[in-house]
């Protein structure tokens, strides 16, 4: 048997941010949300590009795997557009979005899914999650480390793990279920889901009308402090009907209303690309002639043919190297210390003639002041890591060993009359990325010696030996 789509889509800023950069797609064949990222860095242009790609290549599919193979195109194509946008001018570099969405061929849906927007499946009364965030806090409820409960207050609960940003490097998840007459879907950037239970989204997305379900679902994200873009699209599974089937898509949110630049349209001024192209209006650049000719280089003079050739390629070997060294720390990572907490960098430490090649991905709350004075160390010399994943787990790990020697000097200031135990030895953490200690001269192995100071009669003092200076577990 074969159904009808019955759809709404819905896209609004919020009560906080002050542009929507969110986009959302929806027609009788698809239904789809890209939330931005970016910020200054044209986030409503990545999920633009993202939302126009998939409008544009919008069509009937005849089952499952064709569904599948077309919205796989539609993504990497995005994720290639972004890549060119880039490429032509770096300060868009950052940008990203999410894809979220599902094409429908009449008996099912084939989906299709980067990042944490949401695809929700109303069906027999029942609510149903059928994406899987790709986020870090996610991972951590995967591995049995937090709660979902946990997860909604949790400090880095905005981090993506994967996410269309130009990168060659990344695999949607891909999926097809099958269609039932009455099954509402719901596709969501997280302005709805991060706002609003799963018990209420339930309830307001039983609204029998969609319309009416996405305006509810809107005003409860925006009464629970609004403070993201709200993107909604729905479909309902219906009895085939040629009116819903000849309805047209519709674009909403930011993709609505940028105009994506076509590779290579931006004005060149002495041969170089723009720094950037006007935030409110990323249209082409459409110049006559004469405009043509005065965004071209100007012809040199010749009276040193030699020397500028040997600038020109100074420049090129300088340039060229630049590139490889810019290139090359986008793909490392490591810990250290940002005004006294530890963080997670992208890139490489220190800098070349007082040009940095390392950018803050995210500062912890962990104090460096708080860790053995090993680890502090460790910290202020930086760690390296194998990507943003490892980083926060070290992060987490420091933070365990920082807690603990917080809760030995307290001991030590205050000290109990006496001892009643004496545990045997625990052996020192082993942290991703972290080095290990070595005996000191005249000490003990640190994984043998180091009993729980606070376990230790009084007559210890709060000043670290020179073997507790090398031992990973002393405060």
């Amino acid at each position: 048997m074969v159904f009808s789509l019955r759809f709404a889509a819905h896209s609004e800023v919020g009560r906080v941010r002050k542009n929507n950069q969110d986009s959302g797609y929806a027609s009788p064949t698809m239904l789809l949300v890209t939330d931005g990222m970016g910020g200054a860095a044209a986030g409503d242009l990545a999920s633009a590009v993202a939302a126009q790609e998939a409008a544009k290549s919008d069509r009937r599919a005849a089952d499952g795997e064709e569904m599948l193979g077309v919205i796989a195109g539609m993504i990497a194509r995005s994720n290639s557009k972004l890549s060119e946008l880039i490429e032509e001018n770096l300060e868009l570099d950052g940008m990203g979005t999410t894809f979220c969405g599902a094409m429908f061929d009449g008996t099912s849906f084939g989906v299709g899914h980067v990042g944490d927007s949401r695809g929700y499946l109303l069906r027999d009364g029942e609510l149903k999650q059928f994406t899987h965030d790709h986020s870090w806090v996610q991972s951590l409820i995967d591995d049995g480390r937090i709660t979902p409960e946990q997860a909604a207050t949790h400090p880095h609960r905005s981090l993506i793990l994967k996410v269309l940003n130009g990168q060659v490097e990344f695999e949607p998840d891909l999926d097809v279920f099958d269609a039932q007459l009455g099954d509402r879907v719901m596709f969501c950037s997280d302005g709805l889901s991060g706002l609003v239970s799963d018990d209420e989204l339930k309830e307001l997305l039983s609204i029998e009308d969609p319309s009416e379900a996405l305006a509810e679902l809107a005003a409860a994200a925006n009464g629970n402090g609004g403070h993201d873009n709200i993107t909604v699209v729905v479909g309902d599974v219906v009895d085939q009907d040629e009116a819903l089937d000849a309805r047209k898509g519709v674009l909403v949110g930011a993709a609505s209303e940028v105009k994506v630049p076509a590779v290579g349209s931006g004005p060149r001024e002495s041969g170089r690309r723009p720094s950037a192209w006007p935030v409110a209006d990323h249209g082409d650049q459409d110049h006559g002639a004469d405009e043509v000719a005065r965004y071209a280089p100007q012809e040199s003079h010749r009276r040193w043919p030699g020397i500028t050739a040997m600038i020109l390629a100074i420049a090129l070997v300088i340039g060229a190297g630049a590139w490889g060294v810019y290139a090359y720390a986008r793909t490392r990572y490591f810990v250290a210390a940002d005004d006294g907490y530890v963080a997670v960098y992208n890139g490489l430490p220190g800098d070349v003639l007082g040009f940095t090649f390392g950018s803050l991905e995210t500062r912890s709350d962990v104090a460096v002041s708080d860790l053995p004075r090993f680890y502090q160390r460790a910290v202020e010399s930086t760690i390296p890591v194998s990507g943003l994943e490892a980083g926060l787990e070290t992060t987490e790990q420091l933070r365990g060993i920082a807690e603990r020697c917080v809760e030995v000097r307290r001991l030590r200031e205050n000290p109990a009359p006496q001892a009643t135990a004496t545990p045997s030895p625990s052996p020192s953490p082993t942290v991703p990325g972290l080095p290990t200690a070595t005996t000191a001269p005249g000490g003990d192995a640190p994984g043998s010696s180091p009993v729980p100071t606070f376990l230790v009669p009084p007559a210890v003092t709060a000043t670290p030996s020179s073997s507790a200076e090398a031992d990973p577990e002393a405060c």
